[in-house]
């Protein structure tokens, strides 16, 4: 069993002007969620009785975010004081004053750090005597980056930032990775006790590591291999490199632990909360974003995009945009189709090429195979829409809903102005505008006896193509001369 830390307090209040960007730092998302929330994952999934987010830069936006995922997280406001180790220290003000056991102090912009390496930290630091643990890593050149400095038992005994090191100091290759574990009551002791630095006034949590030692108590190491898991962002460089290496990583646990079939992993990108079943196959070029889910025995894609879907197995959606939409098992969709919020396709019906729906139900087995738009319709099991509808939804002023009943077989370039039912059975002409309801096992028809005026391509497009072309025609055929140009209107 994974011991569970006591806290862990979450440090966001920084400005991230590196990022360049009106948005907080915290906000800016990769796999699906802004930074703060992966920092949130992480904390919760330790299990934690308390975690705690510092915040000061755009407060209520950050705050907002870290309650999306934790309605309980104890929110610290960060005062004018700046530096890490005053975050923590207006952490520990919302934490219980008796708060006994680990206390992890984390970033809120490391999004590929996982609750099983908190776990694991905590299971080092506990396991150990020491007071407190750095993270560390090790890289063959750490420039820039805090060195740590241990003691011939190993133990650390200070942190060192690359601007005050040594030339021998700066050879070191551990880095101090922003990530600690600190017993709760001597962080609490301890932290009060370090100064306020240069004129930006800050307090620096690398002091408490100083501070510790110099009381005499132990503080450790825990060496990170997976040195991916403690870098930060702090430009959009760096943003766009951590979450290629988050898509990775999803994607490589949807083909070993999902069992789906990933064609092009380079060209698929997956959010973190997307699902799907087994031996889906994903074509390239294909985004799965929010809270999709995908049944078994899929085909997905090539050059999809799907935002908070819910699939059925064996469905096929080719070449499509849809949102906030149901697709039924064995449903097809595409190519080219345009699937709006509220949609929801039944067992085995068919959306197809250049068909866009929004707030509609289309009933098992149904079709509507081409170029259409059914918005705020309902229509039932085994109907067939003709090519080039549309569901006139709209007066100008409200919306209304349009119902097709179960079997019907509807003709090609019909108008459905809404609100207005076709019955069971029932079916229509091709060119209909439908106005008034039609009852079960009716056609539907309005259309006028066709006219046609002779000789008109001659007496209104003289020397075109068009009425050479005709001239030639009725020569060819040998009927009688064009009519003359009164009678041809």
């Amino acid at each position: 069993m994974s011991p569970t830390p006591a806290a862990v307090i979450v440090l966001s209040a920084g400005d991230g002007t590196r990022m360049r960007s009106s948005i907080n730092k915290a906000l800016h998302r990769i796999g699906g969620r802004p930074l703060v929330a992966h920092a949130l994952y992480a904390a919760t999934g330790t299990g934690a009785a308390h975690v705690s987010v510092v915040v000061r830069a755009q407060r209520d936006a950050v705050a907002e975010a870290a309650r999306a995922v934790d309605p309980d997280v104890l929110i610290a406001d960060q005062d004018e004081v700046y530096g890490t180790g005053r975050a923590v220290e207006c952490a520990l003000a919302v934490l219980p004053s008796d708060l006994q056991g680990t206390v992890l102090v984390i970033t809120g912009d490391t999004p590929l750090l996982t609750a099983q390496t908190l776990s694991d930290l905590t299971r080092h630091h506990e396991s150990t005597d020491a007071v407190a643990t750095v993270v560390t890593g090790i890289v063959p050149d750490a420039a820039g980056y805090g060195r740590i400095v241990r003691g011939a038992d190993g133990t650390v005994q200070a942190i060192v930032e690359h601007k005050h090191a040594t030339p021998e100091q700066r050879e070191i290759g551990e880095f101090n990775s922003g990530l600690f574990a600190f017993d709760a009551g001597h962080l609490r002791d301890t932290i009060g006790q370090i100064e306020v630095h240069g004129e930006g006034g800050e307090k620096y949590l690398t002091d408490v590591v100083g501070a510790v030692v110099g009381q005499g108590h132990s503080v450790s190491a825990y060496v990170l291999d997976d040195l991916w898991q403690t870098e930060g962002v702090n430009d959009k460089a760096q943003l766009a490199r951590l979450g290629k290496e988050l898509n990775r990583r999803i994607v490589d646990r949807l083909m070993t632990e999902s069992g789906a079939v990933v064609i092009d992993p380079d060209t698929t990108w997956v959010d973190m909360d997307v699902s799907v079943g087994r031996d889906t196959v994903i074509e390239p070029g294909t985004q799965l974003r929010g809270a999709t889910t995908i049944g078994a025995d899929c085909t997905i894609g090539p050059d999809s995009t799907l935002t908070d879907m819910e699939i059925g197995d064996g469905a096929k959606v080719v070449r499509t945009h849809a949102e906030l939409s149901v697709v039924g098992p064995g449903a097809s969709v595409g190519p080219f189709a345009y699937l709006r919020p509220g949609t929801e396709l039944g067992a085995d019906s068919k959306i197809g090429t250049f068909v866009e729906a929004k707030n509609s139900t289309i009933g098992k087995g149904s079709k509507v195979p081409h170029l259409s738009y059914v918005g705020d319709a309902t229509i039932g099991e085994r109907s067939n829409i003709g090519a080039a509808s549309v569901f006139v939804n709209y007066d100008g002023v409200t919306k209304h809903r349009s119902y097709v009943g179960n079997d019907c077989r509807m003709g090609s370039d019909n108008m459905y102005v809404a609100p207005v039912t076709v019955g069971d059975g029932a079916g229509s002409g091709a060119g209909a505008v439908i106005r008034k309801d039609v009852p079960p096992g009716a056609l539907a028809i309005s259309v006028a006896a066709q006219r046609n005026i002779e000789g008109w391509a001659l007496q209104k497009r003289p020397g075109t193509a068009q009425a050479e072309a005709a001239e030639a025609a009725l020569r060819d055929r040998g009927d009688a001369a064009p009519a003359t140009k009164d009678e041809a209107l």
